[in-house]
């Protein structure tokens, strides 16, 4: 059954404006002395919240859950599913695919784990009292976040929130000074500024300029001395409104499922094409369509959505809110060390009552790119 709802806000400022004026740069500067690395056991983990839509807490109502849940159903239900799946997964990043209307309190529970967070926005954060500048403004000052308003090395780009994480190899080990994930995160707009284009917007030529020019500096740095490698370090790529080549797949060739339209923009700016071209793309992440959360594989890159996460934001009663979960793990070295990433694999969670793992999946390994597992099992 297909499903066709008006896209709620995903943004609508409530913000101590007195915060903004916090120097960004300030805030740039000490987030990169926070260095991710992959962990001691080979692993770096990622939990991706998609479509929160918090807004007043527990005055603001559930949409589209069963009528058995609607009493006392309220943000704080959202609020309880980030701490339940922090708790269970206990991830080294979480990736906001969108934010809220309350922002403090939507990352609330990231910021008291302690464990570091990003964000990008979604597709209507100039509805608020705020610009879209704005609200990075705030987020970057927000405490744990390695988020950016944008990088500083480029001077004329589009958007806010496109900046890139380099995630190290173990401490100690032969890649401790190597990024051997590469994870770039951008601003794929709200709605079209062109007068003849309707709908919504879109990746722009300047970010993915950047884009090209970082991987094209990143794949340099990797396989160059020391420790040269033969082949690019992986790269995720997280953003909000999906790409129109998500239209491209059928019940026969993902992962999941599809149970809406798919809500992109109404042009091809051509960033899948961009993405292909670089060589390092091995997955990308969006959110934006609710009741969407397949991943499927194109030209060698795998497109996933989240899964809708917020119990403001529209669903369907009885399908129950999700997270999605990335894992990559290094291979293991002949001296019992740890070396570059041998794989990338996928999960999700339910907010039932045992927080189900669902469509486990290995998005891409070194020796057999986009293998499946249907059966998921504990995370593994």
């Amino acid at each position: 059954m297909m499903v066709h709802r008006k896209k709620k806000p995903a943004l609508v400022i409530v913000a101590v404006l007195t915060l903004l004026c916090i120097a960004p740069t300030l805030a740039v500067n000490a987030k990169q002395e926070r260095k991710l690395r992959f962990r001691q056991n080979g692993e770096f983990k990622i939990l991706q919240v998609a479509d929160m839509h918090f807004a007043n807490g527990k005055t603001t109502p559930c949409l589209d859950v069963l009528p058995s849940q609607v009493a006392g159903c309220s943000d704080l239900n959202t609020t309880a599913f980030i701490n339940r799946m922090i708790s269970a997964e206990k991830p080294d990043l979480i990736v906001f695919t969108d934010a809220a209307k309350s922002l403090n309190a939507a990352f609330a529970p990231a910021i008291a784990s302690n464990i570091p967070w990003v964000a990008v926005l979604g597709n209507h954060d100039q509805e608020s009292t705020l610009s879209r500048e704005g609200v990075m403004k705030h987020i970057v000052t927000l405490k744990n976040t390695l988020s950016q308003v944008n990088p500083s090395d480029a001077h004329i780009i589009d958007g806010f929130g496109n900046y890139n994480l380099e995630i190290g190899g173990v401490k100690g080990s032969g890649f401790e000074n190597k990024s051997v994930l590469n994870l770039y995160f951008l601003d794929s707009g709200d709605y079209s500024t062109v007068p003849s284009v309707p709908g919504y917007g879109w990746i722009k030529p300047s970010q993915q300029f950047w884009f090209e020019q970082t991987s094209a500096r990143l794949q340099r740095a990797y396989m160059s001395k020391p420790a040269a490698q033969k082949a690019p370090a992986p790269g995720l790529v997280y953003f909000h409104i999906p790409l129109p080549e998500f239209a491209y797949f059928d019940q026969s060739n993902f992962t999941g499922v599809r149970q809406e339209g798919i809500s992109s923009a109404s042009v091809n700016s051509g960033f899948f094409t961009t993405m292909v071209a670089a060589g390092d793309v091995k997955a990308v992440f969006t959110g934006h369509d609710h009741v969407n959360d397949f991943c499927g594989r194109l030209t060698g890159i795998q497109l996933c959505y989240g899964g809708g996460f917020g119990y403001h934001a529209y669903g369907k009663a009885g399908w129950e809110r999700r997270a999605r979960v990335v894992v990559a793990s290094l291979e293991k070295t002949e001296k019992r060390g740890w070396g570059d990433v041998k794989s990338i694999k996928t999960w999700k969670r339910l907010d039932d009552e045992h927080l189900t793992g669902v469509d486990g999946q290995v998005l891409w390994s070194k020796t057999s790119s986009g293998m499946r597992r249907r059966k998921h099992t504990n995370g593994a």
